[in-house]
């Protein structure tokens, strides 16, 4: 079956295409100021060039790397969303808004679904057929055995892209960041069965000095259940084999193995990761997934030691570059909600909405309602989710704010729309208030999104299931997941 190559997208930018100089100066001019604002932090020594001009002089070298380095604040890499022009796996500018949405829904309904079932009893989905596929392109290899798959999280179409190098010399893949996923994983040769058409070379294991295949014995093994919500199997050659899988049907199949992995200077050895040999679905043109969830397997847990276990992210617009630091950061600058416990799913990251306004006065329902579903905060779903009883409260306040704007049909899951484009409207500011005073207070390209040339939404979506706060709310805020502290902190302005 084919599946479109879709990668992980939020949004629509250049809807024509831009000559190469154009876009190679945008993305210069991003590096830069990216540059400017950490040297002014004392964060780097010198800064570095990340562009050049091809020797015709008629075009440019896209990307050349992104910005990863380690001071005392902790590790810090460069973010890009999924359509900029400027990420080494950027998605195509033409993609329908109707589209994303709909892999929004998918990945929506699939972190639902992880909630609603004990996946120890959960029915296995078909299982893959490695083996058969194998055989036939005369390259079977016992070692990947027939596996059953159980379903998982969608990795749907909104997820943030950076680097990571891996192996010894190391090599740069581009990788999608979510939290919502444990294991790392990433294509690799000889691809037994299938590798999707990645941005640059495919990490290949008998080039790296410090790879080694991990044993069935090992704890590790044991702990792919937790990560990937499927069961582990053993080759006949004792390795280790793990099974990824989403509930878009994409899914990553292969060995779980163990390699340094580095970030420009830095590098973190004994790391284990899935070396993928049937790599099929909504991966676009990335290299694997990097796990940020609350799992022994994740790259958090994996860093931790030596960094710290925190995160932070700025999730950028397809305009302007973002962030993903791993280790210290700075307290100070954050309002902080505590992680809400919940026995649902121990890898989510929890909280607890409390209130919400618009144009600074509340919403007119009852506190409870805010409280009345599990409520998750996600990298990687575009639209938020809110309680019915809520994003109807919050609907009819905006639009009794904005009672000047026409009114325009709904537009697939978003249902209060108007005409016109966000930076020709007069919107409400918007306030999200969470448990321990934390609050995001959404500025326009928070609240509303372009979903085509004269159409602009409330980029909420109700749900009876599982609130999510959703990346549109995310974007330029710097948020910080302290799972040390137990806590999430929110600052404005992250990306400037």
């Amino acid at each position: 079956m084919e599946l479109l190559p879709l990668l992980l997208a939020c949004s629509l930018l250049f809807t024509v295409a831009a000559p190469a100089r154009d876009i190679a100066s945008v993305c210069a001019s991003q590096i830069r100021e990216y540059v400017e604002i950490a040297a002014s932090a004392s964060e780097l020594e010198q800064p570095r060039q990340f562009f050049k001009e091809n020797s015709d002089d008629t075009a440019s070298t896209i990307f050349v790397s992104d910005f990863p380095h380690r001071n005392s604040s902790g590790l810090h890499l460069t973010l890009h969303h999924p359509q900029s022009p400027c990420a080494p796996a950027p998605l195509p500018s033409d993609l329908p808004f109707s589209t994303v949405l709909t892999h929004d829904d998918a990945r929506a309904a699939h972190l639902a679904s992880r909630l609603a079932t004990n996946n120890n009893d959960a029915p296995p989905r078909r299982p893959t057929s490695l083996r058969k596929k194998a055989a036939a392109a005369g390259r079977f290899d016992d070692s990947l055995a027939t596996v059953p798959l159980s379903p998982g999280a969608s990795i749907g179409v909104g997820n943030y892209i950076t680097q990571l190098g891996l192996g010894t010399p190391a090599t740069s893949y581009a990788m999608v960041v979510d939290t919502g996923s444990s294991l790392t994983w990433l294509q690799c040769s000889p691809c037994v069965v299938s590798c999707h058409r990645q941005a640059g070379p495919l990490y290949d294991p008998r080039t790296s000095s410090t790879y080694a295949a991990v044993p069935c014995s090992a704890p590790q093994c044991d702990e792919l259940q937790a990560a990937t919500l499927n069961p582990s199997a053993c080759s006949v050659s004792n390795v280790c084999v793990y099974q990824a899988s989403y509930g878009d049907s994409s899914f990553s199949v292969g060995y779980l193995s163990r390699d340094t992995v580095s970030f420009g200077s830095s590098s973190f050895p004994g790391f284990y990761y899935g070396c993928g040999q049937d790599n099929e679905g909504l991966f676009g043109r990335s290299a694997g997934l990097i796990g940020l969830a609350r799992n022994k397997l994740s790259l958090l847990s994996q860093l931790a030691p030596s960094l710290g276990d925190s995160f932070s992210y700025c999730l950028p617009t397809p305009a302007s570059t973002g962030y993903l630091t791993i280790g210290s950061y700075n307290p100070g600058q954050y309002s902080y909600t505590p992680m809400a416990s919940s026995s649902l799913d121990a890898s989510l990251y929890f909280v607890t909405l409390s209130g919400m306004s618009v144009g600074g006065s509340p919403l007119a329902i009852s506190p409870s309602e805010y409280s009345s579903l599990p409520t998750i905060i996600d990298s990687g779903t575009v639209i938020t989710r809110l309680p019915t009883s809520v994003y109807s409260a919050l609907s009819k306040a905006v639009a009794a704010a904005m009672g000047g704007a026409a009114r325009a049909p709904a537009f697939s899951i978003l249902d209060t729309c108007f005409e016109g484009q966000v930076s020709r409207l007069r919107v409400p500011a918007v306030g999200m208030a969470f448990a321990g005073g934390a609050t995001l207070k959404l500025p326009t390209r928070n609240v509303l999104i372009n979903v085509d040339d004269s159409t602009t939404c409330l980029a909420f979506a109700p749900t009876d299931s599982t609130a999510i706060i959703g990346n549109t709310q995310q974007q330029t805020f710097s948020v910080v997941y302290d799972v040390a502290r137990s806590r999430i902190g929110f600052a404005a302005g992250g990306c400037s």
